[in-house]
Formats: structure tokens, sequence, C-alpha cells
């Protein structure tokens, strides 16, 4: 049992080293001197500095940033009303259908679903005549398309969980349909819907290969802008611009992880205080 112990524990150190020592040594170069990312010439911040008075980086910092926000919140909304259609409504016609249109980019390739949406836009623009370039809606609508898969899928995981005798009850006790939703159905997926949001806003944010099939001129997001630079050579300030991407990430998940942790406790304090109150 020790010994295999031992090994479960060294698996494990092995693993996080693997993942968490490329980051670890990222950052450490971002503070250095040299112009060689490789090579150490001295503690120095002068790469963030530099890294801010790039135009550049903060215009694609900020369409990213802007892709990424409007793309989740959109694709958290329809991938939550897909994923209650799916895990409410157990029967109705072309239920197969829809639950294989939804969950089949999952397994498509990121290729596969870049070429799919230029070709639809190209034909789009020819029938229509919208878009007439490709750029900020381009992109959005085909991170919505491809990110609301992953809240559907939390979502009807966790309504799969949920017991729907409680909704069920507060509709016996005179709540209407959208009642039941705001005060039972949302409060018991809102952990999933915030993960479905984090989780759509991350690949929206990190996204190079869809992105690189629909957007056009004047519209270079910021992985894109990464990518382009990283051909050349790593340097320092694509090390600092990792770091600041790393570090906002990390604040963000440790929020959340509050977040989350707050509304769990808090609901298992209403339903100890429900509990008493039947006593």
């Amino acid at each position: 049992m020790k010994r295999k112990s031992r090994f479960l524990v060294t698996m494990l150190c092995f693993g996080f080293a693997f993942f968490y020592v490329p980051i670890l040594s990222m950052i450490v170069f971002s503070f250095n001197n040299a112009r060689l990312a490789t090579v150490w010439g001295g503690f120095s911040t002068k790469w963030y500095g530099k890294l801010f008075e790039n135009d550049q980086v903060i215009n694609a910092a900020i369409l990213s940033l802007k892709i990424a926000l409007l793309s989740a919140t959109i694709a958290t909304i329809l991938g939550t009303m897909a994923g209650l259609a799916l895990a409410r409504f157990k029967s109705f016609r072309g239920r197969t259908l829809f639950s294989g249109l939804v969950t089949a980019p999952l397994i498509m390739p990121e290729v596969i679903t870049g070429i799919s949406s230029l070709i639809f836009f190209i034909m789009l623009a020819e029938w229509v005549g919208w878009p007439a370039q490709r750029g900020f809606a381009t992109v959005t609508l085909a991170h919505i398309t491809f990110s609301m898969v992953f809240v559907t899928t939390i979502v009807h995981s966790r309504l799969s969980e949920a017991d729907v005798a409680v909704e069920e009850a507060a509709m016996d006790l005179g709540s209407r349909p959208w009642q039941v939703m705001k005060d039972v159905t949302l409060p018991i997926i809102s952990p999933a819907i915030l993960s479905g949001w984090l989780l759509a806003f991350t690949i929206s944010l990190d996204d190079v290969v869809i992105t690189s099939f629909t957007t056009g001129p004047g519209n270079t997001t910021l992985p894109l802008l990464i990518w382009s630079k990283v051909k050349l050579g790593v340097t320092p300030d694509i090390n600092a611009l990792a770091t600041i991407t790393v570090s906002v990430v990390g604040v963000g998940v440790i929020i959340a992880g509050f977040l989350m942790n707050a509304a769990e406790r808090r609901k298992e304090r209403d339903a100890q205080l429900a509990y008493q109150s039947n006593l």
C-alpha cells in the first residue's frame, strides 16, 4: 500500500509539474531584462511598460474582450434555454435531431467548424448582402455557435440531477410557470449558468482556429496577434502579455469559486431552515 501511495504521489507531482512548470517559467522570464526570452539578463519590468504602450496589443485585447463578453452572454442565454428544453421536455417531435445538432460541435474539429462558418458567411453575403466584410459580427456569431454547446451540456447535467418535485410543488401551491422559473429553477441552476458563462468566455477569449476563418482585415483578436508574433520567436513582451492573461483568468476563477461556494452554502442554509420549520 505504501509503494502504491508513493507511486500515486509521484505521478501526481509529475502531472502538476508538467502543466505548471512551463507557466511558472514563462512568468519568471516576463521579468527578464534581456531581449531573448530564454536568456536571463536580470530582473526588470520594462516589458510590461512597453506592452501597455503598444496600441496594437491594447486594441486587440479590447476587441477580444468585447467578443468574449457578448458571445458568452448570448451563448449562456441560448444554451440555458436549450438545456431546459432537453431536461424538462423528455419527448417532443424532433428531439433527437435537436439534441444531435446541439451537441455536434463538441465532437466536430474546430477546423471543420471554422470552414463551415466561413462558407456560410460567404454564401450569406452573396444572397442578402450581409456581411459586407468579416469582422466583429461574424466572429461573435461563430463563437456563440461553438460555445453555447458547452453551456447546454452543463445546464442539462445540472437539471438532470435536480429534483423535479420541487418545481411541481411550487406549481401545486399556485405559482405560475414563470414564477417557478424565476424563484425555483433559476436559483437551482445558477451555479451551472455561471460555470457555463465562464467556460464560454474562456473558450471565446483564447480561440484561434475559428477566429482565423471568420475574421477579416483590421479585426485581429489577441490570440491571433500572439500567434503571429510567436511565429517570429517568443519575446519577453509576449511572456508579459501571457502573464497578465494568466493572472486575470486566475483571479476570475477564484472570484467565481467564492461566488459558487457562497451560493451553495446559502442554498444549504435555506434548506436547513425549511426543514427545521417543518418539524
